[in-house]
């Protein structure tokens, strides 16, 4: 993986060819075809209207191949941030979902600049499963109401209301429609397994408008819901933004692009695995920060680098950004000339689309998995999703990563280690003492030694351990040899112990202090304290400085 800010286009058109191209226009015509239906879908199920989900498969695809980092990834709008997409336009509007995209495209560039591509992968896998599987849950039962064509007008965005809504209007269901959802999400199923080639959701577009246009069947379309959609392409424009809105929205923007970045990174690595070539990842960032700017900008929503678009590239032959460009083109073309088509769609078959998507992005075997991970590892994954299920997104991974930070403290605290050491112990270093000065050291020095990083999660446990000491010594040596890392407050429990050591008139030998450590305490002015001579790089010079200390030599 490369960090540096260089468009992936620039790179591979050095040996680009004509027999490339070919396979590039192929690839891209497909996935356009198969983004078609999901960018209408997730543009109704996230409250805006059906082109703007077009503009956004338009607009943020062509940024996000032409400035990219990654050689096939595909952009468009994605069902990872639905749920926050539908939150905003119900409280702000879509003027607030456009100010929210282009503040999240804002973020996504600084996070680019700032060059945090390699940090933010490093999200604990049971909040990425447990944030998924929410998604995908909210996803299906936000297309329930469709998929068994129920006139129940506005739905209530709580999980919990919608579903005693749905039981409490059972007798709302529309059996045309049902019929209609349910052939779509059969052809869904079934279709991969005949052939792979031909991407189901377009066979399941097709015949279901087919038979509710040539059969006239009472089934609610794209048309009859949306009358006045627009075929023409929109010039851009600002939304009226405001401080008060910018604080409003911020949160909202954070979180998207949050989820931006980790699913446009994640889809690059797996493209990464597939065609053996190395993303930019800091790159990637800007330029889906561009993107989503253009986005807002342009009428459109948040967008990001689609795994599943991604993979179907890959898979029909598309191996440079050329074929994501010829994606937002045929799409483009769609919009302008084909809307009319596109208005016969019926709602049943987008929503048995995305009930598709939910159950791949559901990620169900991995959760089952993860429920005999280890315990603090399933407190975090059932966090995540009933949070993100219950309440909202941005509470969900706050408070995953909260816990899962404090969960992996105590971890580091249990394996941070301190423990006395006798002078009649079986040590390596020990054993180059001989008996008889054992013997007269074990009355006057004191030897302790701390196994693993000492951080502020094993401070007081290193305090508790020195406060336990019986009678008095002359000498202790803290031993520090397998601590690779100290932090400010560790440093601060060695200063109360030098205090300590002070009053009793003992002296603190700090040994065997591995580089960063010594940075560290010597940055602050520990050293100094303590006195250089007490800082020893070795066990021996330890030693020596106790003996001369307690006047043994």
């Amino acid at each position: 993986m490369s960090t540096r800010l260089k468009p992936k286009l620039l790179s591979v058109m050095k040996t680009y060819n004509k027999e490339q191209f070919v396979k590039d226009v192929i690839a891209g015509l497909i996935v356009a075809i198969i983004a078609l239906p999901l960018s209408i879908a997730l543009a109704i199920s996230s409250g805006v209207s059906p082109e703007q989900g077009l503009y956004t498969a338009i607009i943020a695809g062509f940024f996000i191949s032409l400035l990219g980092g990654s050689r096939v990834q595909i952009g468009g709008p994605s069902a990872t941030f639905m749920v926050v997409v539908y939150s905003v336009v119900a409280a702000h509007g879509t003027e607030g979902l456009l100010i929210t995209t282009i503040l999240a495209g804002i973020i996504l560039i600084l996070f680019g600049l700032l060059k945090l591509g390699s940090v933010i992968k490093y999200i604990p896998y049971p909040i990425t499963v447990g944030f998924t599987s929410g998604i995908a849950l909210t996803i299906f039962s936000s297309q329930i109401k469709d998929f068994f064509g129920m006139n129940l007008g506005a739905v209530p965005t709580g999980f919990i209301d919608k579903w005693k809504l749905y039981f409490a209007s059972f007798d709302q269901i529309q059996w045309m429609p049902f019929m209609i959802g349910a052939i779509a999400l059969a052809i869904l199923i079934i279709w991969p397994k005949i052939n792979k080639k031909i991407p189901a959701s377009l066979i399941s577009i097709i015949v279901t408008t087919a038979l509710v246009a040539f059969l006239k069947l009472d089934v609610q379309t794209i048309g009859t819901q949306y009358t006045n959609l627009s075929s023409s392409f929109p010039m851009p424009s600002i939304p009226h933004i405001t401080w008060s809105k910018i604080e409003t929205l911020l949160s909202p923007a954070f979180t998207i692009a949050f989820l931006c970045s980790l699913e446009s990174l994640l889809s690059a690595v797996v493209s990464d695995g597939m065609i053996g070539s190395k993303h930019r990842s800091n790159m990637e960032l800007v330029a889906e920060g561009v993107a989503n700017i253009a986005s807002g900008l342009f009428g459109g929503m948040p967008a990001t680098g689609a795994i599943a678009r991604t993979v179907a590239n890959i898979k029909n032959g598309g191996r440079t950004p050329i074929a994501g460009v010829v994606h937002a083109i045929t799409l483009l073309f769609i919009l302008l000339f084909l809307m009319p088509l596109v208005k016969m769609i019926p709602l049943a078959t987008l929503a048995a689309v995305l009930i598709m998507v939910s159950y791949n992005m559901s990620e169900w075997r991995m959760f089952k998995k993860l429920l005999s991970a280890p315990k603090s590892d399933v407190v975090v994954l059932l966090s995540t999703f009933f949070l993100t299920v219950l309440f909202d997104l941005t509470l969900a991974i706050s408070v995953g990563m909260v816990l899962t930070s404090f969960l992996f403290m105590k971890r580091m605290t249990d394996v941070t280690d301190i423990q006395g050491i006798e002078m009649n112990d079986d040590d390596d270093d020990l054993e180059l003492l001989d008996e008889e000065l054992k013997e007269a050291l074990s009355d006057e020095i004191l030897i302790y030694e701390i196994n693993g990083p000492f951080f502020f999660g094993a401070a007081d446990k290193f305090l508790d351990s020195i406060q336990s000491l019986q009678g008095p010594s002359k000498v202790l040596i803290i031993r520090l040899r397998n601590v690779p890392v100290i932090d400010a407050t560790a440093v601060h429990a060695l200063n109360l112990l030098h205090d300590n050591c002070q009053r009793s008139n003992t002296t603190l030998i700090l040994s065997e202090v591995n580089d960063s450590p010594y940075k560290v305490i010597k940055r602050v002015g520990l050293v100094r304290e303590i006195g250089r001579a007490q800082v020893c790089r070795h066990f021996d010079q330890a030693i020596a400085r106790a003996k001369e200390i307690v006047k043994l030599h």
